[in-house]
C-alpha cells in the first residue's frame, strides 16, 4: 500500500510545486469521496436486504412442488418394483428349500438298502422336473 501511495505522489520529492501538492491532495479527496459513496451504497443495500423478507414467487413454488411430486412417484414406483422383486426372490428361495429337502430325503432313502431302483429313478426325475420349472420360471421373471 505504501508503494501505491508513493506512486500517487512522492512527498519526498522537494522539486514539487505547491500546485502539484494541491492537485495530488484534490485527487485523494475525490478518491476518498468515491470510496465513501460506494461504502454508503453497499451499507444501504445490505441493510435493505436484511430488513426485506425473502419473497418466493408462486411459480417457483409450483415448479418445486411439481418436481417433488415427480420424484415421489418415481420413488413409489421403484418401491413397488423392489417389493415385487423381493416376493419373486422369496418364492425362488422357497422352491430351492423344497428341492433341497426332497434331495436330502432321496439321499437318505438311497442309503437305505431296501429301497427300489424304480422308486429312486422316479424321485430323481421329479426333482429334475422341479429344477427345470424353477429355471424356466426364473428366466421368465428375471430377463436381463
Amino acid at each position: 500500500m505504501v508503494d501505491d501511495i508513493e506512486e500517487l505522489f512522492n512527498f519526498y520529492n522537494f522539486d514539487s510545486t505547491l500546485e502539484d501538492l494541491l492537485t495530488a491532495l484534490n485527487d485523494m479527496a475525490k478518491g476518498y469521496k468515491k470510496l465513501s459513496q460506494s461504502f454508503k451504497e453497499v451499507k444501504a443495500k445490505k441493510e435493505s436486504l436484511a430488513t426485506k423478507p425473502e419473497t418466493v414467487s408462486s411459480d417457483d413454488l409450483q415448479t418445486a412442488l411439481s418436481n417433488l411430486k415427480t420424484k415421489n412417484e418415481d420413488l413409489r414406483s421403484r418401491s413397488h418394483e423392489m417389493l415385487n422383486e423381493n416376493q419373486c426372490l422369496a418364492e425362488i428361495i422357497n422352491f430351492w428349500a423344497k428341492s433341497s429337502a426332497s434331495l436330502q430325503k432321496l439321499q437318505g432313502a438311497l442309503n437305505h438298502p431296501v429301497i427300489s431302483v424304480g422308486w429312486a429313478m422316479r424321485s430323481i426325475k421329479a426333482i429334475q422336473q422341479r429344477h427345470v420349472l424353477i429355471h424356466s420360471w426364473i428366466s421368465l421373471n428375471f430377463k436381463p
